[in-house]
């Protein structure tokens, strides 16, 4: 039995439809309200239970005889190891979108027997990592640099407007903040205040100008170091100017404690703001530079999805079939460190969810995928 938590969500129905398309199963979907996930289960045959997962009872009941619980509900940086630790008490291994390093402190020491808890199997961060280490692994000798642009135009559910407002606080390593602006990797370390934020720039691989904030988190800094990177920079891409005024302003308004609600609301109406007479998109550019046959070269991946929500949910479902299948050993992990990224890329181009484009300097492309 594999559990699917948040089922009716954008992330969470994908990852449902994923599942079914890939075999996996018998299925579980939970959420609050049981009419919508009786809906759900008019497409994907599976067992509704209807679950609030603040509630201790009715997660256990919810997890009692599950293989593998699917957590694609939120707010994470509010649900932490929640999830994980009830079903791990129900002999159940654990796959979840997010979770991130809050959750692995959480559960660090523990002795999980031969469970498995997956952590980070997402679009941003999971994607964002498995990406840039098959390309590194595809095309060069060796890489020593990375700049890498990541964002788009879609909308904003209200759980990811909570978690954008808690990340100001939470959700990296240590209790500290999910990750640092204007900082940047360099000489193998990271470095505060090496980059600055600019607005109107024109980025490689987006439409238009665009609005670009560095920025380093712990699952880039753990790229950087995997791969052995001299320098890395990333940048998230704001293109619509309504989301990127707002993000200016969430420190200061978060410091002198106005309403979280009210702040996730306001993210939610930029979003819309900006989206309006746009086709949503998110997208991922990744320019890698190092030596390749023995010459040196500069290589982009770029990924583009309609949306990245359905994005997550497919990793999310990829990543439950691959702890099914074994190929993730017991213990905590996230899953950009042990996910075959051949496998899911190809398995990324074969869903259909997103294009996967590799592009050579003088921009020719090698491959491409489907949208």
């Amino acid at each position: 039995m594999i559990g699917v938590l948040g089922a009716t969500g954008s992330v969470g129905s994908a990852a449902l439809f994923h599942l079914h398309r890939l075999g996996a199963g018998p299925l579980r979907i939970g959420a609050r309200r049981l009419a919508p996930l009786e809906k759900l289960a008019t497409d994907v045959p599976a067992e509704t239970v209807p679950v609030d997962v603040r509630d201790p009872i009715a997660l256990a009941a919810f997890t009692a005889g599950c293989t593998i619980v699917l957590n694609c509900a939120g707010p994470t940086y509010e649900l932490k190891e929640t999830v994980a630790r009830a079903a791990l008490a129900a002999g159940a291994h654990c796959v979840d979108v997010a979770g991130d390093d809050p959750v692995r402190e959480a559960l660090h020491g523990r002795d999980l027997g031969d469970r498995t808890v997956l952590l980070s199997a997402g679009t941003l961060p999971g994607l964002s990592s498995l990406l840039p280490r098959w390309l590194a692994g595809t095309e060069f000798d060796r890489v020593e640099a990375l700049s890498a642009w990541v964002g788009g135009v879609e909308h904003c559910s209200p759980v990811v407007a909570v978690d954008m407002l808690l990340s100001l606080q939470t959700g990296g390593a240590g209790g500290e903040a999910y990750g640092e602006a204007n900082a940047a990797w360099r000489a193998g370390g990271p470095r505060a205040r090496v980059l600055r934020p600019a607005e109107d720039v024109v980025v490689p691989m987006f439409p238009g100008p665009v609005a670009v904030q560095p920025f380093l988190s712990a699952e880039t800094r753990r790229l950087a170091a995997t791969l052995g990177l001299t320098t890395l920079d990333w940048f998230n891409v704001y293109p619509g100017p309504a989301v990127r005024a707002l993000l200016t302003a969430l420190p200061a308004a978060a410091r002198e404690g106005t309403d979280r609600q009210q702040l996730a609301d306001r993210m939610i109406r930029a979003a819309t703001v900006d989206l309006a007479g746009r086709r949503p998109y998110y997208q991922m550019v990744f320019t890698l530079r190092g030596p390749r046959a023995g010459q040196a070269s500069e290589v982009s991946l770029v990924l583009r999805t309609p949306s990245s929500y359905r994005l997550t949910g497919l990793v999310g479902a990829l990543a439950t079939v691959a702890v099914h299948r074994g190929a993730v050993p017991p213990g905590v992990h996230y899953a950009a460190g042990v996910l075959d990224p051949a496998a899911v890329v190809d398995a990324v181009r074969a869903a259909g969810e997103a294009s996967v484009r590799v592009v050579t300097a003088d921009g020719d492309d090698e491959e491409e995928g489907s949208l």
